[in-house]
């Protein structure tokens, strides 16, 4: 950094030299002259006192400054070459205006007062004794970039962490009103300052910090810059051993990073941001929640431990229409063992307690499943076991833990949860392997407990977050298959929650509820109708979106992609839903007449033979479908309208739609 300042100071030294130099050579305008080299000489003082405090120069004002301060003297020393000129001819032929000494004069004034400002403004506070800077004449034209000046050469040179907190409190200022000043702060390097200070200052100083960097990181080139400045790291050591108030707004800047640039996403996820994330979700929401950890190369997750317990390993197929085609036999509803949590939890702790007590990880797979098929048996134990259990565990499988948190009032803590869970829905927007990665840990049963007893940050954003994993795993059948399949004690204990809410249908939860019903629509088996009827209900007389995005989660149970699409159309029309999606096609907003017309037509495709069908006239209501203009424009209405209306007319006469 000294070496890049002196390369810089040492052009205008040599000019101010040369100006002095040549002004004492001049035959004529001598006493302009004598003036234009008076102030070149005090510039010079001031480029050598710069020279010498090299170290301590802020780089980016420093360049500007010289190079503008190295134009004027450019010009000064044309201006007096010209003035050095011999002979009557040589003086009569150069032409000097009576006005080129007043500007030069005044752009070397104001060189001066830039040069002094610099050398102010990159001492500390104490050194100049708060002395106010003002504003140099460069800032003239912009003077928000000088106080962003002063501000960023505070956090790399501020003599007390308090000085440098308060740079970054006025950063936060500037970021949040203005993005072009966001732009600026980034330009003129305050990034690294930033993270110094996250790095190094009080709990004060890297909130805002962490704040900032939030703020600044509003587009993909923002985010791609914070990243290579290695914000990463930075971040991820506060959420492993930083003050919890100060890993919250981490969380949440964490989560701004992902959501404006999401190729971030995995730069966080090396970092090992998911696990701690996690672990954060996890803290006094699951007992014991140090065990409940994403699992190393040697080590299994408590997800596939009890999954192994309960069926076929996860490179199964087990996607609703792979069971169905094994068997047609009745099977117990994937929700149905979960009427109350203490059997799930039993299973889970009892699994990890005598897990903890096999310290060989390369046990054959044979051994595990006795051990397994052991800890669900002890399950069924009464309280005083449970007890024994909790203690082997607390000795035998104590993890780490970030010290001091549990003594964090309740506001704090649930604050940390809310932003853990923003994080990770903004971190799992279409990332396969981050999804999986949160889908092995213990992710999955926390976003289940906070939808029920979380705060209404901490649930909405748990529940977007579940969105975001099931709308991936919707894509990505591997995914799919190994995080929720009907089997898994945490896929029942998140479907149990999704469906409390849905049927409830009086929360701010219901939409991202939906969707997630709606993505997982492959997962459910033909035994499964208990989740058709809630969906099928909220098409009736519901707000447009309500009834739009039930309409969309029931067509992908009803669609032809759908295996078990047959099935699913048959409950929805037991549930009543023609009846509800008629009504909507005739006179819902345009929002949902689309969808429901969609899913109609599924249902006319699928079961066209449906005695409900026939006599609630759903024919004529596809007949009329066809001639409106802004229906038949849809792309995927335009192949499947006429397709269903065929099907229909084939199957249903018009005696038997009771035409009279």
């Amino acid at each position: 950094m000294a070496d890049i300042v002196k390369e810089i100071l040492a052009r205008p030294i040599q000019l101010a030299d040369q100006v002095s130099k040549v002004a004492d050579e001049a035959q004529s305008f001598k006493l302009d002259c004598s003036e234009l080299k008076a102030k070149t000489e005090k510039l010079a003082g001031l480029l050598r006192q710069a020279a010498r405090a090299s170290n301590d120069l802020y780089e980016r004002p420093t360049r500007r400054i010289i190079d503008d301060t190295e134009l004027v003297l450019d010009k000064a020393l044309t201006l007096v070459i010209k003035c050095r000129a011999n002979g009557i001819m040589k003086r009569l032929f150069t032409i000097i205006p009576a006005a080129a000494f007043r500007k030069t004069s005044i752009q070397l004034e104001n060189s001066i007062g830039d040069v002094s400002w610099l050398l102010r403004v990159s001492v500390s506070a104490d050194d100049r004794d708060d002395e106010y800077l003002g504003l140099p004449p460069i800032a003239s034209n912009e003077p928000i970039l000088c106080l962003i000046w002063e501000q960023i050469a505070i956090l790399h040179n501020g003599s007390s962490l308090e000085d440098r907190s308060d740079a970054a409190a006025s950063l936060v200022s500037l970021a949040r009103d203005n993005d072009r000043y966001g732009k600026l702060i980034i330009e003129e390097g305050g990034i690294g300052g930033l993270l110094k200070l996250a790095k190094e200052g009080r709990m004060e100083g890297q909130e805002n910090a962490a704040r900032a960097i939030g703020l600044l990181g509003r587009d993909p080139e923002s985010v791609e810059h914070i990243v290579n400045a290695g914000v990463c790291s930075a971040f991820v050591k506060i959420l492993k051993e930083g003050h919890m108030k100060v890993q919250i707004v981490v969380a949440w800047a964490i989560s701004e990073l992902a959501h404006h640039h999401p190729k971030c996403q995995d730069h966080f996820a090396q970092n090992n941001a998911i696990r701690l994330l996690v672990s954060h979700l996890a803290f006094e929401t699951i007992q014991e929640h140090s065990k409940y950890a994403i699992p190393s190369k040697q080590q299994m997750s408590i997800h596939s431990v009890v999954m192994a317990s309960n069926g076929p390993s996860p490179n199964d197929k087990t996607d609703s229409e792979d069971y169905d085609k094994a068997s047609t036999a009745r099977i117990a509803h994937p929700v149905g063992n979960l009427q109350t949590s203490g059997h799930m939890h039993n299973v889970v702790t009892n699994t990890m307690a005598m897990t903890s007590q096999t310290p060989d990880h390369s046990m054959p797979q044979a051994s595990q499943h006795h051990i397994l098929d052991h800890a669900i048996a002890k399950s069924n134990h009464g309280n005083a076991k449970q007890q024994s259990h909790h203690q082997q565990q607390h000795v035998s499988l104590a993890g780490s833990s970030i010290k001091g948190r549990e003594f964090e009032d309740p506001a704090t803590k649930a604050e940390m949860k809310a932003m853990a869970a923003r994080a990770l829905w903004q971190l799992s927007k279409g990332n396969v392997s981050i999804c999986r990665n949160i889908t092995e840990s213990r992710a999955l049963l926390c976003f289940a407990v906070l939808l029920e007893k979380g705060t209404d940050d901490v649930q909405s954003y748990s529940a977007r977050a579940l969105t975001e994993i099931t709308a991936v795993a919707e894509q990505n059948a591997e995914l799919r298959r190994s995080a929720f399949k009907p089997t898994s004690p945490a896929a029942k204990a998140v479907l149990e929650q999704l469906l409390k809410i849905i049927e409830a249908a009086n929360s701010d939860l219901l939409v991202p509820c939906i969707k997630s019903i709606g993505n997982l629509a492959r997962t459910f088996r033909a035994t499964e109708t208990r989740i058709i009827g809630p969906l099928a209900r909220l098409l009736d007389e519901r707000e447009p979106e309500i009834c739009m995005e039930a309409s969309i989660a029931l067509t992908k149970f009803a669609c032809t992609d759908n295996f078990l699409h047959d099935y699913h159309c048959k409950a929805i029309i037991d549930a009543g839903g023609a009846k509800h999606l008629i009504q909507l096609v005739y006179f819902g907003e345009q929002m949902v007449q689309i969808p429901a017309l969609i899913l109609l037509c599924y249902i006319a495709l699928h079961v066209p033979d449906s005695e409900t069908l026939a006599q609630e006239e759903v024919l004529i209501v596809l007949e009329w479908s066809s001639k409106q203009a802004h229906f038949v424009e849809e792309p995927e209405i335009e192949e499947l309208l006429p397709e269903a209306k065929s099907r229909l007319e084939l199957y249903q006469s018009r005696g038997s739609r009771g035409f009279h």
